[in-house]
């Protein structure tokens, strides 16, 4: 097979939500349906089941909820498939933002009975800016909820984008019958759910003038539904393919993940609208996906994937040309040639040792330490580098140590190699010894699994002590002078801290002890990252 019939097969996205709107459910039955797995469980699913493939963190178990991006993949249709479930917890947003760069669409999920929830609209926001194709999946239409034109007419107005419903549902409230196809018009039943979604839903598919299927759902349904189509296609958006490539318009679906109704129409017609691999910017120009040349970036660096051999993976997205195992590559940030071993793809925390891979997919990589977040690698023949991965400023702080003075060594190991995921900032404070650190998150729920994660990876018990700033700025005098505690007027005003590359920052507790520092100190300069060599 050709490089751009490898190309052409491959489908890369990310799924998007609120928490709790069914997102990690969504992912599992996909792979239930594309058979990567024969049984499918819940994470709300009693011990004696099993939790969703995606959460693969035993504090992801335990807590119910997505806190790191995971990758899947999967064959289906004569696609191959990259999903990358992402947290939906706004504490841990700046992981989902850079998985973002890594996808060609995103799949929006929404809790039909909450509609557009607040970090559904963050998300979007990020997926609008970067002109990501976008698909909605209207969820848990087993329970009571909205009017499905409410929730049409909500995704439109909240979020400013139009919509196109690729089906409807057929029933009333809560005990919906099946769904409606726009596009085959064509209507589809579902049996009983008597497997709980742990198994394939049975259907049965009708003409939409079927008298079979008018006796099934009850005239009164049939004249309901028939009302609701001509409204749509009188008064509602009509399908436009340029519109959905280009993130104008989102195709929007009716479903329940936990029972599997409209789960696999979903997929099927994601497949078939959903744009393959996308150029990529870099400093050299457009980057087109069937350049023979290699071309990937690192979006993500996980420690611990597999505790027992304290593993640390840099999954990469690969852009363009063909991926050999032990192939030799130039690393941007280095200027080095190296060879990309052990390479693997992925199941969650399954994983498997691969030999070639193609743009769109998602590999994972052996680091011992030398990728970071970011980094481009290369053809050594064609050497550039990508754009620039967006990077947010820290509003939580505490000091961090461990109980046992005994286990320094551990700590330092463990509070490094869980910074350079991305999760979390480090901070060195001034003059204060070297027996702490001062971390910085985007959310409190970081810490936590900060402190969960150095008791269960490294052993380390640790004491953590919220700090009440809110405000770190990077700081530089014009004219190279040294930014110090002697030098800096105000600077006892915050706590004075250095990066990991011994950059001054300060953290202060508002933006109105910032002016006061700025007011006194006319040739400092202050940004909310770090200032460009």
């Amino acid at each position: 097979m050709t490089l751009t019939e490898e190309i052409s097969k491959r489908r890369t996205f990310a799924i998007i939500s609120h928490p709790d709107a069914g997102k990690t459910t969504l992912t599992e039955k996909l792979l239930l349906y594309g058979g990567a797995i024969h049984l499918a469980g819940s994470i709300k699913s009693r011990k004696t089941q099993r939790h969703a493939v995606s959460d693969w963190m035993e504090i992801e178990k335990q807590r119910g909820i997505s806190v790191t991006s995971s990758v899947l993949q999967f064959d289906y249709g004569g696609c191959r498939i990259n999903i990358l479930d992402t947290p939906g917890h706004q504490d841990f947003s700046e992981d989902t933002y850079r998985t973002l760069m890594a996808v060609d669409s995103a799949v929006m999920v929404l809790d039909a009975a909450k509609g557009v929830e607040a970090q559904t609209k963050k998300l979007f926001k990020v997926c609008r800016e970067r002109r990501i194709p976008i698909f909605t999946f209207i969820n848990k239409l087993d329970r009571y909820g909205k009017i499905p034109l409410d929730l049409l007419d909500e995704v439109e107005n909240v979020l400013g984008i139009r919509a196109y419903p690729m089906n409807f549902p057929i029933g009333v409230d809560g005990k919906y019958l099946g769904v409606y196809d726009r596009q085959k018009n064509r209507a589809e039943l579902f049996a009983e759910d008597t497997t709980h979604g742990q198994s394939e839903r049975i259907s049965e598919i009708f003409a939409p003038d079927d008298k079979k299927f008018i006796k099934k759902i009850g005239q009164e349904n049939f004249d309901a539904l028939q009302d609701d189509l001509l409204l749509l296609d009188e008064a509602g958006e009509k399908f436009d393919k340029a519109k959905i490539d280009a993130g104008d318009l989102t195709p929007t679906f009716f479903g329940s993940a936990m029972t599997n109704f409209g789960v696999q129409n979903f997929l099927e017609e994601y497949l078939r609208l959903a744009p393959p691999p996308a150029p990529r910017l870099s400093d050299d120009g457009i980057i087109e996906p069937n350049d023979e040349k290699f071309s990937a970036f690192v979006f993500k660096i996980q420690a611990n994937m597999n505790p027992a051999h304290r593993d640390r993976l840099a999954f990469i997205r690969i852009c363009s040309g063909k991926f050999e195992r032990n192939m030799q590559v130039w690393h941007a940030p280095s200027n080095k040639i190296i060879k990309l071993a052990q390479p693997q793809q992925f199941l969650a925390q399954e994983r498997q040792i691969i030999e070639e891979a193609f743009p769109g997919d998602i590999v994972g990589l052996f680091d011992p330490g030398i990728f970071g977040i970011g980094d481009t690698i290369t053809d050594a023949a064609h050497k550039f580098k990508f754009e620039e991965f967006p990077t947010f400023p820290p509003e939580k702080f505490a000091r961090v140590s461990a109980k046992d003075t005994m286990k320094r060594k551990q700590f330092s190991k463990g509070i490094e190699q869980l910074t350079q995921e991305g999760a979390i900032q480090l901070f060195y404070p001034v003059g204060m010894g070297n027996d702490s650190y001062v971390v910085g998150t985007v959310g409190t729920l970081q810490f936590e699994v900060l402190q969960y994660r150095l008791k269960a990876e490294y052993g380390v018990d640790v004491l953590l002590t919220m700090l009440p700033f809110e405000v770190a700025r990077w700081l530089k005098f014009e004219g190279g002078e040294k930014v110090t505690p002697a030098t800096l007027r105000g600077a006892n005003r915050g706590m004075f801290v250095t990066d990991r590359i011994e950059n001054p920052v300060l953290l202060v507790e508002n933006e109105w002890a910032l002016g006061w520092i700025r007011e006194n100190n006319p040739k400092l300069s202050m940004s909310a990252t770090p200032f460009e060599n």
